[in-house]
Formats: structure tokens, C-alpha cells, sequence
């Protein structure tokens, strides 16, 4: 079976087999002896079941001389131990496999979490989905099957063994007979089932990718009718995923016909070389041979899924990681300076970005504070320039209200709560401030109360209130917010605005405010303009020009 490369997500699966290996251990041992124990359980079966009929072929002097009792009982004991080490190969083969995985997903997880933004914002959500559960799922495979060679080592001696009881020539046979299944099934891996398992892979991340796409936009495929179009994407990414997976069942069904074909030939070819031999060492020969072959399936299927989950392991290598996962971290002041006047703001300033639509006011904000990649010279924090920075330098210095809102499907309070701890008295406060809180005290549920994925049973204008109160909650040097009454009326925009200059004054906050509307800009004591952005990949600023808050 191949294994990853030395990579990253090699790297990982590595590790996770060293943390294991007293369980991989014990699946590759148990494994072994399920393989000695069937082998033998079958060859001695068909040795007892011939010579019992030998016996009474020959009449009741030879019955009453065949000893029964040994043979019945080490066929017995052959079949408990056989069920026993199955049992204990599995549990331990699979539970090696679910720690594993269990481990590697936060870790790819966290690595996507902290990757530079271009690159995590670019995958999908669906395709992200795919590849921390399907493709993780996959890789499984790199651990249960450890134990194949094992148990094919021990299933191929011990059946050589027993067909060598017949005649040296039998053995011999019976061990080339499984390498060529061995070397049928390689053959058989490489042309067909490496290929089908990896388009599975890939089909499942496109079609979840597919989904999770018309999911995000169905009330607008409803309202223009576009649902038989929706259901025709859908299907064509799930007739893709079927033919990999039907290409995929072909290829184990032609490795299963190979090796009914090398089992018979086997049987043919051992038979005739124990000739010389007693019947009852010849049926032991001829099921052995069969045991030996069948020792072969679980390399065979391990080949079946190796294609798979090299798949899975390249797709996880591609998941993007951490720019500087060793880096220690930046001590930055709150000082912000933007090339547009040279001006060092300290909070509690405030500071509005105007402009039309499209003309970057949103790409300077995420980029300010480690959403986006930032440009060299654009801005700096302190005496160091944004794009000089990482994520993790800037986050702690901004709290956020994206213009469009994220929510998790969950309740209002682990909605909030994202931002950090916070008592009921801190979350009500919140919700206070972004004029929520009436709303939510009329539910039974409270702050208990659910609001579906992404807060559907929320309105527009509610979730981005939740939005700004959980950006209310998350202590820190700025408040950036975006658009941030866009879609209320003048009356509750008025009562958040209010809530707003009390809070920025109470809590010494600086304002970083985007808005197209002239009331919430009225709180900023400086405006500039964001022009768009030019050539050299930065965002244009005009002077700024200052203001007299209201």
C-alpha cells in the first residue's frame, strides 16, 4: 500500500500512528492470527471431514479407531479464536483509525482558521466541508489497513505450510498463486481503482461544494423560478459522484473475479502436485490453497480504497495553513495611521470611510484587520506597516460588524458569545445598545432562543443588529463596523446611533464606520474619502477632512 508523501498532511498521519501504535500493534498481531486461524481452520476441516468419511468407508473397526475428539476440538478452538482476534483486530484497528481522525480535524481545522485570508476565504464552504469530513474519513484507511500485510504474511505461511504437509510442491504452487493475485489486484489498483476512488473524492467536494452554493441562494432561485434549474446542477453533481462510485464498485468487482480466478487455478495446480500424497492431505492441501488466496483480500481491498485516500490526503495537503505557524507574537500599538494624510489616530477617534459603492471601502476595513491580504504601504499600526503583520498581530486590536452579518445555527447566546466570555448581564446590555433586546425579551426562549442557519429566522435588519452586538461584546482598541444600520428605519437607527456614541464615550473605543446613509456618519470627527483601488493593487484615499461630531 503506498503511503503519503512527506508533507504536511504526512506529517500529521505520521505522528497520529506513533500516537496509536500500541493500538496498530495489536490490530497487525490479531490480524495475523485471524489469518493462521482461518487457514488452519479450513485445511483441517476438510483433512477431519475426509478422513472421518475415510473411516467409515472402511467400516466400524476404523471408525471406532479415528480419534473424533482431538480434530472436533481444535476445530473449535480454532473457530473461538479465530472470532476472538477478529474482534479485538477491529475494535482496536478502528478505534486506532477514530482517534486519529479525531485528532487530525481540529488540527486542519486550526489551520485553515489561521491561514492568510486570500487563501482560506477562496475555498468554498462546501468544498471546506468535503475535506474536513469526507476527505478525513478517507484517510482512515491509511490506519485500518495497517494490518493487511501482517495478516497476509501469516495467511500465506501458514498455507504454504499446511499445502507442503501434502507435498513440498504443493506449497510452492500455492505461494506463487498468491503473488500473482497479489501482483493482479496491484495491477488492477493502479489502472482502475486509483483513478475511480480519487474521482470519487473529488466528486463529493464538488458536489457539496454544488449544494451548499444553491443552498446560500434559494429564496432567490424560488422568487425566479430557477427551481428545476437548481435541482439540474444538483443532479449533475450527484451523476458525477455516482460514476466514480460506480467506477470504483467495477474495479473491486474485477478484483473479486481475479481472484476467484487465481483461487481456482491454485486449486487446480496444488491438487495434482499431491499426487502420492492420502486424500485427507490432499482436501487439506486444496483448502488451504483456497485460504491462502483469500488471505490476499484484505491487501486487495486496501489497494481498492488507496486511491482514495492518497485523494484525500492530497486534497487535505491543499487546505491552506499557516503562513508563520511558528511565529512569536507581535506587540502592536493602536496608533493607526493611513496614507492618505499621514495622521496617527488614537482611540477614541473616529473615523468614517465614504465613497460609492464598489470603491473599496470594505476591502480597506478587511484588510486592516487581517481579513484580507494587505498592501505595503497602505496603512500603518504603530511604526509598522499593516501588510508587515499578520492575522493574529491585528485581530485583537479591532471588533467587527461585517456589513453581511455570519451566523451560526445556534441560540442568540452562542451567537453573542463568539466574541468571548460574557455574563447574561453583559450579552442583555449588548443587545440593549443594538436595539435587540425588546424583540428577544417578548421570546419565551430568551437569549435560549434559536435563530437557524445563518439566523434565517431573523430579519435583515435583525441579524445585523445581532451582528453589532456581539461586535459590542469583544473588548478592544477599535470598533469597525460596516454598514451598520443599513436596511432599519429612521427610528430604531436613530436609537442604535444613540447607543453607540454613549458606548464608544463609556468605553474609550476608537470608530472605524463605514456608510452610505448621513446619520451614522454624523458621529465621526473625520471622514475620508476611498477613491477605489489603483494599479499598484492599494486602495485610494483622499484627504481626510474633518468633522464636528453631533
Amino acid at each position: 500500500m503506498n503511503r503519503p508523501s512527506a508533507s504536511r498532511i504526512g506529517a500529521l498521519i505520521a505522528a497520529q500512528r506513533r500516537a496509536q501504535r500500541l493500538r496498530l500493534r495489536i490490530a497487525a498481531a490479531t490480524g495475523a492470527i485471524v489469518a493462521v486461524a482461518a487457514t488452519c481452520l479450513l485445511g483441517l476441516s476438510g483433512w477431519f471431514i475426509t478422513s472421518a468419511a475415510l473411516a467409515g468407508v472402511a467400516g466400524s473397526a476404523a471408525v471406532q479407531a479415528f480419534n473424533y475428539m482431538v480434530p472436533s476440538a481444535t476445530i473449535r478452538l480454532l473457530a473461538i479464536l479465530r472470532t476472538g482476534a477478529r474482534y479485538i483486530e477491529r475494535v482496536s484497528g478502528h478505534e486506532a483509525a477514530l482517534k486519529a481522525l479525531a485528532r487530525l480535524r481540529p488540527q486542519l481545522f486550526d489551520a485553515l482558521a489561521s491561514a492568510p485570508p486570500s487563501r482560506a476565504l477562496a475555498l468554498a464552504s462546501g468544498e471546506a466541508s468535503a475535506r474536513l469530513v469526507q476527505d478525513v474519513d478517507a484517510v482512515q484507511t491509511l490506519f485500518v489497513r495497517l494490518s493487511a500485510p501482517w495478516a497476509l504474511g501469516a495467511g500465506a505461511a501458514s498455507a504454504a505450510l499446511l499445502a507442503g504437509l501434502a507435498s513440498p510442491w504443493a506449497g510452492a504452487l500455492l505461494l506463487a498463486s498468491m503473488a500473482l493475485c497479489a501482483a493482479g489486484a496491484l495491477l488492477i489498483a493502479r489502472r482502475l481503482a486509483a483513478p475511480a476512488g480519487q474521482a470519487v473524492q473529488i466528486a463529493v467536494g464538488r458536489l457539496k461544494d454544488r449544494l451548499a452554493a444553491l443552498e446560500a441562494v434559494s429564496p432567490e432561485l424560488k422568487a425566479y423560478g430557477l427551481d428545476r434549474w437548481a435541482a439540474t446542477q444538483a443532479a449533475e453533481a450527484a451523476a458525477d459522484l455516482d460514476r466514480a462510485q460506480a467506477a470504483l464498485t467495477q474495479a473491486g468487482g474485477w478484483m473479486a473475479a481475479w481472484q476467484a480466478v487465481v483461487t481456482g487455478a491454485a486449486v487446480a495446480a496444488v491438487v495434482p502436485a499431491t499426487l502420492g500424497a492420502s486424500l485427507p492431505l490432499t482436501a487439506l492441501a486444496a483448502l488451504a490453497a483456497v485460504m491462502g488466496v483469500e488471505s490476499v483480500a484484505g491487501l486487495v481491498g486496501a489497494l481498492q480504497q488507496n486511491g482514495a485516500a492518497e485523494e484525500a490526503a492530497r486534497r487535505l495537503e491543499a487546505l491552506p495553513s499557516a503562513l508563520h505557524p511558528n511565529r512569536a507574537p507581535v506587540s502592536v500599538a493602536p496608533t493607526l495611521v493611513l496614507q492618505a494624510d499621514g495622521a496617527a489616530l488614537h482611540p477614541p477617534a473616529r473615523l468614517g470611510l465614504i465613497g460609492p459603492s464598489g470603491a473599496g471601502k470594505t476591502t480597506l476595513i478587511e484588510r486592516l484587520i487581517g481579513l484580507r491580504d494587505a498592501q505595503p504601504g497602505e496603512a500603518r499600526l504603530g511604526d509598522i506597516d499593516v501588510a508587515d503583520l499578520t492575522p493574529e498581530d491585528r485581530r485583537p486590536l479591532f471588533a467587527y460588524a461585517a456589513q453581511d452579518v455570519r451566523l451560526i445555527d445556534g441560540t442568540v447566546r452562542e451567537n453573542l458569545l463568539l466574541a468571548g466570555p460574557a455574563d447574561d448581564d453583559a450579552l442583555w446590555r449588548a443587545l440593549d445598545d443594538a436595539a435587540l433586546a425588546e424583540r428577544l425579551r417578548a421570546d419565551p426562549a430568551g437569549l435560549d432562543a434559536r435563530i437557524g442557519p445563518n439566523g434565517e429566522r431573523l430579519s435583515g435588519g435583525e441579524r445585523r443588529r445581532l451582528g453589532l452586538a456581539r461586535a459590542y461584546l469583544r473588548p478592544a482598541a477599535w470598533l469597525v463596523l460596516d454598514e451598520p444600520t443599513e436596511g432599519l428605519d429612521p427610528a430604531t437607527e436613530a436609537q442604535v446611533l444613540k447607543a453607540l456614541d454613549r458606548r464608544l464615550k463609556q468605553a474609550g473605543q476608537g470608530l472605524i464606520l463605514v456608510s452610505h446613509r448621513s446619520a451614522p456618519t454624523q458621529l465621526c470627527d473625520r471622514t475620508i474619502r476611498v477613491e477605489g483601488v489603483g494599479e499598484d493593487g492599494r486602495v485610494g484615499l483622499a484627504p481626510a477632512r474633518r468633522l464636528t461630531p453631533a
